[in-house]
């Protein structure tokens, strides 16, 4: 068994560097975006930019059927040189892309807990990520691994509204569930959203310390890390105590993620539209300080102006090359636990 597995990381290893050695700058620092399905130009964005992958939101559901987005994001895959990571939010409840075109939409991780307890929970996921599949979605940016104490809280309606412990229990159940379905995973919103306000509309700050966090929010994190989660995105909350940064800009969390809670998948960041960092700092210089303080993927829309200043950033010595290469590396790797990479394989 151990042969076996050391055997597929090797393989996984050879392919992501085989892939990585054959790429330009330009290709790679492409591979950093996770973007909104523009308005136009899908298919010549993709080639143009040579984007990581594109996350679908209502308006791309909209008047669809199963089968049609099943044709658009096969339309995408045709058009990628290295296959994408084609994402929506499915949360369930009241984040839920797909639910809008199925007989019967994803219920809330809180009514499934509420009623069927655990066993609810992956049954649902499982029914997720087979839906999911079928059309072609390979990621669903869920589980929410937030811990709110307040049902008036901005995040309350996303978690199962319980404590850090039962969270955990869920979120390493729901991590297990899509990782046998080879469906990726996204433990969602680290360092954890708690009792705050709304990253969406304003900048927010937490002033919890982090020895707070430890004993609960990040519970929940550290149990998704350990059941195998492919990846983290991190919010646009300050830390207070921490630092004076929104989090997904923040060298100091993302230090936390890697070395204390020991995650080496792939880090992303909360959407860069969003108001608690697009407040704080302009998008092109949000996407380097996203990079640079050591996430791999950033989610937005703003990819045409944000690779050309990250390409100068390069040229200007400000940002290394090897610092793209280790998110690169990361992303690809995910990408290969997809099976997305197989017909890349030498």
């Amino acid at each position: 068994m151990i042969t076996t597995k050391n055997n597929k990381e090797n393989q996984k290893t050879k392919v992501v560097q085989n892939l990585l050695a054959a790429m330009t700058l330009e290709e790679k620092i492409g591979q950093l975006f996770w973007a909104r399905v523009p308005y136009g130009n899908q298919i010549e964005d993709i080639q143009t930019y040579h984007l990581g992958g594109y996350i679908l939101f209502g308006k791309d559901f909209e008047g669809q059927s199963l089968e049609g987005i099943k044709a658009l994001t096969d339309s995408y895959q045709s058009a990628a040189e290295i296959p994408l990571l084609i994402g929506s939010d499915e949360e369930g409840g009241t984040v839920t892309r797909i639910s809008s075109i199925l007989n019967a939409p994803f219920q809330s991780p809180m009514s499934l807990y509420q009623s069927g307890g655990l066993e609810a929970v992956v049954a649902d996921t499982k029914t997720k990520a087979e839906t999911l599949k079928s059309v072609g979605i390979n990621a669903g940016l869920f589980p929410v691994a937030d811990v709110a104490t307040d049902s008036s809280a901005f995040i309350y309606n996303r978690t199962i509204g319980e404590d850090a412990k039962t969270t955990a229990k869920y979120v390493k159940s729901v991590v297990q569930e899509l990782d046998k379905n080879q469906v990726g995973s996204t433990l969602k919103h680290f360092p954890g959203y708690g009792n705050n306000g709304d990253s969406h509309t304003a900048i927010i700050r937490d002033d919890r310390s982090l020895e707070a966090l430890r004993q609960s929010d990040f519970l929940p994190f550290e149990a998704g890390i350990s059941a195998g989660a492919d990846s983290v995105l991190v919010s646009h909350n300050i830390l207070s105590k921490l630092d004076n940064v929104p989090s997904s800009i923040s060298p100091k969390i993302n230090k936390i993620l890697r070395k204390e809670l020991g995650f080496n998948g792939v880090i992303m960041t909360d959407d860069l539209d969003m108001a608690g960092l697009a407040n704080f700092v302009n998008q092109d210089e949000a996407a380097h300080q996203v990079i640079s303080a050591g996430n791999d993927l950033i989610l937005g829309s703003s990819y045409h102006t944000q690779i050309p200043y990250l390409l100068e950033k390069v040229s200007s010595g400000e940002l290394s090359e090897e610092r793209i290469d280790e998110s690169v590396k990361r992303i690809l790797s995910w990408k290969y636990e997809l099976g997305l990479l197989s017909t890349l394989e030498k």
